[in-house]
């Protein structure tokens, strides 16, 4: 069975944060697989895309980007083939029956929905995505759909918490460089080194942008092993690859 997570912030719009249960993969990809770029069987892959899709907004078609850890946002009429999706790290769509989907590993998947007007976003928020302004440039996107920043809700969905994330010197400082009260968002460490959180850092971002409603399911995808799949976690344990989950928002149709 499919393990879908959802929110009250996001009620009443067809949505779910997937991890890695349900799924047709085998291996270190176990489960619901959904990502393109792991060497993973592609028709595992497909199959569990149709699965998470199938799960979340049955019929619809599946929406996704190619993610580069940007700030870029595409508004999303009709889906793009595998093969020619643009580089883009968020969509927005007013259109019934598209399910818009963002594959994390670690990063933080974040869905807007402003219910009355009846347009959605999916962002996917790494820190370097959340720091050039990923969750401004949906709210932006959405807007010019008929959107009102006050209207919208947003859920951050299951990302590496604090307690998982941990970050050297260097990184601290460019925050800081950036604004000093970046500060509240780090913990001290061992030495040389601090503990990030990512959730926190994204909400207050949508917060700045004017997205007021946001909640944070609080899901660690790193140190849940069984559950989720994650970036950080297998690469320290020397694995060749890693798996990614999916979040998804939709309209029906």
């Amino acid at each position: 069975m499919v393990d879908r997570i959802e929110t009250k912030s996001l009620n009443g719009v067809a949505h779910g944060f997937l991890g890695r249960r349900g799924g047709v993969s085998t291996g270190q990809y176990a489960g619901l697989n959904v990502g393109t770029g792991s060497d993973d069987l592609p028709r595992a892959v497909e199959a569990n895309r149709t699965i998470a899709a199938e799960a979340v907004l049955p019929g619809a078609e599946l929406a996704t980007v190619y993610q580069v850890h940007s700030a870029e946002v595409v508004r999303i009429d009709t889906p793009f083939p595998l093969d020619a999706r643009p580089e883009a790290d968020a969509m927005v769509t007013d259109r019934p029956g598209v399910l818009l989907g963002i594959l994390t590993a670690d990063c933080a998947p974040v869905l807007l929905a402003d219910t009355q007007a009846g347009v959605i976003g999916a962002a996917h928020a790494g820190w370097r995505g959340a720091f050039a302004g990923v969750c401004d440039h949906t709210a932006a996107a959405m807007e010019e759909l008929g959107a009102d920043r006050s209207r919208i809700a947003a859920a951050i969905g299951p990302c590496i918490a604090q307690a998982s994330y941990e970050v050297d010197e260097g990184f601290y400082l460019r925050f800081l460089a950036e604004d000093e009260a970046f500060d509240r968002f780090f913990k001290p460490g061992r030495v040389g080194h601090h503990q990030f959180d990512l959730a926190s850092f994204v909400a207050a971002d949508l917060a700045k942008a004017g997205v007021t409603r946001v909640e944070i399911t609080g899901h660690d995808t790193y140190a849940d092993e069984t559950r989720f799949f994650s970036y950080r976690r297998a690469t320290q344990a020397g694995e060749s690859g890693y798996g990614r989950q999916i979040s998804l928002i939709g309209l029906p149709a």
